[in-house]
């Protein structure tokens, strides 16, 4: 593989630490897990296959495509991010994975034109300024008849239990105005559609956070940038933070956000 340098410009750096993340509901969780075990049967790779992953992390997806696809596939991940990349290729070696990594965004996406029978999109398009420009390059790399599936959040599906019915709507309006792309879920089907892939299913998931938790990182983060902006006060955060846990010790608490997952192919 070729080497490719990234162009910073090309991809919203803001998004990879805005606090606004589905991380904060815990991806080991049993929603995620079944959502990625749809994403894989969805995209039923086969071995000598080649497959992508955009936004790879620390690889664990393109670890899954490797041992699918064989000695005789591909499967690669890219990701903007240097030191993730670092340790995908470290965790590679570690497993003698023939998973590869690229530095590269979902805007360039550092491969020539309909390269992958498969490709994979997980909680990225949330961070972009331009997702119909992600899709087109989606859409521009898959083989004819390739798959893809696209999976995100939408954060308007929020919900936070209990607490000041006032209160909780800032703090969710706060959520969803420090997202870059907070419907970005409902609009999958729509953006893939538009780039000129078949849409063939669109399925959701609800993450639920642990509610042995409380208020959890995700919500008291966005609780204090609620009062930095005026919408809540600190007392009102507080109360809040402490309905949550009173929910919590008594099993009266829910928080959670919806994913959409859209699996499409390439005529």
């Amino acid at each position: 593989m070729t080497d490719y340098t990234p162009r910073p410009d090309r991809f919203d750096q803001a998004g990879k630490d805005q606090l606004i993340d589905a991380h904060d509901l815990e991806v080991t969780q049993p929603g995620m897990r079944r959502l990625r075990a749809w994403s894989h049967d969805a995209l039923g790779l086969q071995p000598g296959e080649s497959a992508l992953d955009i936004g790879s992390g620390t690889g664990s997806e393109v670890f899954v495509f490797a041992d699918a696809v064989g000695p005789t596939g591909t499967a690669v991940g890219v990701e903007p991010d240097p030191n993730l990349i670092a340790s995908a290729k470290r965790r590679a070696e570690e497993r003698g994975s023939a998973a590869t990594f690229a530095t590269g965004d979902a805007y360039g996406l550092p491969f020539g034109n309909d390269t992958f029978d498969a490709v994979l999109c997980e909680r990225v398009f949330q961070h972009l300024t331009a997702p119909a420009r992600a899709a087109a390059e989606i859409a521009r790399v898959l083989r004819p008849g390739g798959r893809a599936v696209v999976v995100d959040s939408d954060w308007k599906t929020a919900i936070v239990h209990p607490g000041d019915p006032r209160v909780v709507g800032a703090v969710i309006d706060t959520l969803i105005s420090s997202t870059t792309n907070p419907l970005s879920g409902r609009r999958l089907g729509g953006l893939l559609s538009s780039a000129g892939l078949v849409v063939d299913e669109i399925g959701s998931h609800a993450l639920v956070q642990d509610r042995s938790v409380g208020a959890g990182a995700l919500v008291s983060r966005i609780a204090e940038l609620a009062v930095l902006r005026g919408t809540i006060t600190a007392a009102e955060r507080d109360q809040l933070v402490a309905d949550l846990q009173a929910g919590a010790d008594r099993g009266d608490v829910h928080i959670s956000v919806t994913m959409f997952g859209v699996l499409a192919h390439k005529r």
